[in-house]
C-alpha cells in the first residue's frame, strides 16, 4: 500500500485519517441495493450503537450528509409536536435555533455563557417559569465554539424529573468522551463519521431509543429526505437506506469503526487528552491562554485568545501553517477574538509539538513576546 501525503488537520473535523481508512474506499463498484452492501450498513449501524448504548434498546439510523443533517432530522421529525427548549451556549446551539425557526417549530431559547458551565439551578428555574410545559430539550455535548463540555448527565436527570425528551448533538464527543445514553437519559443522539470516529465526511447518523423511534407520529411530517421514522422503517424492512448512500464513505467508516475497536474508545480519549495537555502547556509557554477552564473543557478543541500584537493576522498565520502541512480554524464567534485548535484524528503528541514549534516561529516573526 502506497503512502499518502500526510496533513495534520487541527480543525474540528474532518480529522486526519489513517491510510488504511483512506484506502478502504478503493473497492470494486457495487450497487448499494445489493444484499452484500446492506450487510455492511447493518454492521455499521450496530457497531455505532454499541459505542454509546445497548443494541437491544437503541438503534442507529444512517443518513448521507454532514452532521447537521442528523441534527435537523431529529428536530424536524421528532420535536415538531411540543415545546422545545434549545440550549444556546455556542455556534452549534445557535444553529439548532436556526433549524427550529426554519421549520416553524414551537421552541424557546435558553442562553448560557459560551465559556462557563450551565447553571443547573437557573436552568431548572427557567423550566418552571415557562408559560407551558416543555416536551423536549436539545443541547450540544461538546460545544466546539470554545471546547466547553456540557453536563448532559445532569441535564438528563432534569429532563427525567420534568418528563422531557432529550436530544444531544454529540458530533464532537461521540467515540471519544464516554456516553451512556440510558444512564444519561438521552433518547436521541446525533453524530457523524468524520470527527472522533476518524472516518471520511459524508455519513451522519442518529442513535435513538427503539421504543421512541417506533412510535407512530400523529403530526403531519414536516420533512422528506430527513424523515427519521421513514428512514428507520425502510432500513428495518429492507436493510437499505431510502436514498442512495455514500458508498465509498461507508467502506471507510467500516474500517474506521474497526480501528476504534482496536484502539478502544477510552484509550482514544486518553490519546486526545495527552495531545490537549501538550497543547495547553505549549500555548502557556508562548504567553497565550484559552477561554474555557480545564475543569469544564472537553479536551477536544480549544479556543485560544488571539495574541495582543498589532502585526497579528489570522489569515497570515493560517497560511504559514498550511504551507507547512498544518490546518487550524478561525474562531466561530465574532466577539471572542480567538482561533481554534482541535486535537482529534490520527494525531500524536509529536504532531502537537510540531505545531507549537511552528506557532512559536510565527509569533517571533511578527514580534510577539510572552513578556
Amino acid at each position: 500500500m502506497r503512502k499518502v501525503k500526510r496533513n495534520i488537520l487541527l480543525n474540528p473535523g474532518p480529522a486526519t485519517t489513517t491510510d488504511t481508512v483512506k484506502f478502504a474506499q478503493i473497492v470494486p463498484d457495487i450497487c448499494p441495493r445489493e444484499k452484500e452492501f446492506g450487510e455492511i450498513m447493518r454492521f455499521i449501524s450496530s457497531e455505532l450503537t454499541s459505542i454509546v448504548a445497548d443494541t437491544e434498546d437503541y438503534t442507529t439510523i444512517l443518513f448521507g450528509g454532514s452532521g447537521t443533517a442528523a441534527v435537523e432530522s431529529i428536530l424536524s421529525s421528532v420535536m415538531n409536536d411540543g415545546v422545545i427548549i434549545i440550549i444556546n451556549n455556542g455556534a452549534y446551539g445557535k444553529r439548532m435555533c436556526a433549524i427550529a425557526e426554519a421549520y416553524g417549530l414551537d421552541w424557546v431559547e435558553y442562553v448560557s455563557p459560551l465559556d462557563q458551565p450551565i447553571q443547573l439551578d437557573q436552568f431548572q428555574l427557567f423550566i418552571q417559569k415557562l408559560a407551558q410545559p416543555a416536551s423536549y430539550l436539545a443541547v450540544v455535548h461538546n460545544e466546539t465554539t470554545t471546547g466547553l463540555l456540557n453536563d448532559i448527565e445532569s441535564l438528563g436527570a432534569i429532563c427525567k424529573e420534568n418528563k422531557m425528551t432529550m436530544m444531544v448533538d454529540a458530533m464532537s464527543s461521540f467515540s471519544a468522551i464516554p456516553i451512556e445514553m440510558s444512564k444519561m437519559n438521552i433518547s436521541y443522539l446525533a453524530a457523524s463519521s468524520n470527527k472522533n470516529l476518524q472516518g471520511m465526511a459524508g455519513v451522519s447518523f442518529v442513535v435513538a431509543k427503539r421504543d421512541e423511534v417506533e412510535k407512530e407520529k400523529k403530526t403531519k411530517p414536516t420533512n422528506y429526505y430527513l424523515n427519521l421514522y421513514a428512514q428507520y422503517k425502510h432500513f428495518k424492512q429492507t436493510g437499505q437506506m431510502r436514498f442512495t448512500p455514500p458508498v465509498q464513505t461507508m467502506y471507510a467508516l467500516k474500517q474506521a469503526i474497526q480501528e476504534v475497536k482496536e484502539e478502544g474508545v477510552k484509550e482514544r480519549y486518553e490519546r486526545y487528552s495527552q495531545c490537549w495537555e501538550t497543547l495547553i502547556a505549549g500555548i502557556k509557554k508562548l504567553g497565550l491562554h484559552h477561554l474555557v477552564a480545564a475543569e469544564h473543557h472537553s479536551k477536544i478543541i480549544t479556543a485560544i485568545v488571539e495574541p495582543a500584537c498589532e502585526a497579528y493576522d489570522f489569515d497570515s498565520m493560517h497560511d504559514y501553517l498550511y504551507r507547512n502541512g498544518i490546518t487550524i480554524y478561525p474562531g466561530k464567534h465574532a466577539n471572542l477574538n480567538s482561533f481554534r485548535v482541535a486535537n482529534i484524528g490520527d494525531l500524536t503528541k509529536k504532531d502537537i509539538e510540531h505545531f507549537l514549534t511552528l506557532l512559536e516561529t510565527y509569533l517571533q516573526h511578527i514580534g510577539y513576546s510572552a513578556n
